[in-house]
């Protein structure tokens, strides 16, 4: 008689436990980028919301920002490093193909031996990291989980690039997630459209760079197309989400967009019909974009300004390179 295999199961909700930060250690001013793309303050500040953005110095990579994001995370978390049995990192900007990013710092936290991978999702990252972790947890493959978007862009961008280069910052924020007895993490929703893959995305690859035929790759971007895409398509999806979760715009405490760009997110709101009470992140306005890293690190400002959000819930949505999308509501930690 053939056994009958046995499959883990695990509790029925997940939350997010905790926050942590990790931003590049240099404020850019707008000033210090304007000459090679032969444009001006206010015309960053117009057209991105953009005044400063934070970039790490040489000796900081997106592995470093990642361990210091997630250390704090777990100290505010209370579960104990050595229970994390799943490290999820969320990157464009390792600075190897491999070993991954999560796998060094899961030891680095002292986590080591859970199980850790990188995935690739651009802007959108994070929140599929989230949504890997809540599944991972509810399915019994792992109990506790750090989700880490971590980004050193300024690595992979070209100065004299007007495309994209003066939106990028360095920056990492990480969560805990954990069981929970009630419903903290809605439904996501989430998706790509690989036709639009030339939108944004690297401009060459590494064996043309190798073989000297072309430059290092830098990230380029189809600004009017990604513009048009985010504003249009990416609320049909916010919609989408709360819609899932079971809430109204008018449930929300607090709306983290990816910090792409200020026109985009005051654009999101409108179109939402945010009320006066729901706080809007505007992170990219200090931080830059960080990719990746963008919905952690607005969240952890968010959250260290206004601790009274604390048990509201937050409507998270990340879009970018792919072109992918995800979206989820969340119960602020």
């Amino acid at each position: 008689m053939r056994p009958t295999l046995v499959q883990a199961t695990g509790p029925a909700h997940t939350r997010i436990y905790a926050y942590g930060a990790a931003r590049g250690e240099n404020a850019v001013p707008n000033d210090d980028l304007v000459g090679p793309i032969d444009s001006s303050d206010e015309w960053i500040r117009q057209r991105t919301g953009i005044v400063t953005r934070m970039r790490a110095g040489a000796g900081t990579d997106a592995i470093d920002l990642a361990t210091d994001a997630a250390a704090e995370a777990i100290a505010a978390s209370g579960v104990p490093a050595a229970d994390i049995d799943a490290v999820i990192v969320a990157t464009i900007s390792n600075p190897k193909q491999t070993p991954s990013v999560s796998a060094i710092v899961a030891d680095r936290i002292g986590a080591n031996p859970a199980a850790a991978y990188d995935l690739n999702a651009a802007c959108a990252g994070f929140a599929y990291g989230v949504a890997q972790a809540d599944a991972l947890i509810r399915a019994g493959a792992a109990r506790y989980a750090v989700v880490i978007g971590t980004e050193k862009l300024s690595d992979i961008v070209d100065p004299t690039d007007r495309s994209i280069s003066f939106l990028l910052g360095d920056g990492a924020g990480a969560v805990v997630i954990g069981p929970s007895e009630t419903p903290g993490i809605g439904p996501t929703v989430w998706g790509s459209d690989g036709s639009k893959a030339d939108a944004v995305g690297m401009n060459h690859t590494l064996v043309e760079f190798r073989e000297g035929n072309a430059p290092w790759p830098t990230l380029r971007q189809e600004g009017p197309t990604v513009f048009r895409w985010a504003v249009w398509e990416m609320v049909k999806v916010a919609r989408q989400a709360l819609e899932a979760a079971g809430v109204r715009a008018e449930d929300l405490s607090a709306f983290v967009p990816h910090q792409a760009n200020m026109r985009i997110i005051d654009e999101f709101a409108k179109q939402l019909g945010l009320g006066q009470n729901v706080l809007i992140a505007r992170d990219i306005e200090t931080t830059g974009n960080t990719s990746a890293a963008s919905i952690p690190l607005a969240t952890h400002r968010l959250l260290t300004e206004h601790p009274e959000l604390s048990g509201g819930l937050a409507l998270q949505i990340g879009f970018g390179a792919g072109l992918v999308f995800g979206a989820q509501v969340v119960v602020l930690p």
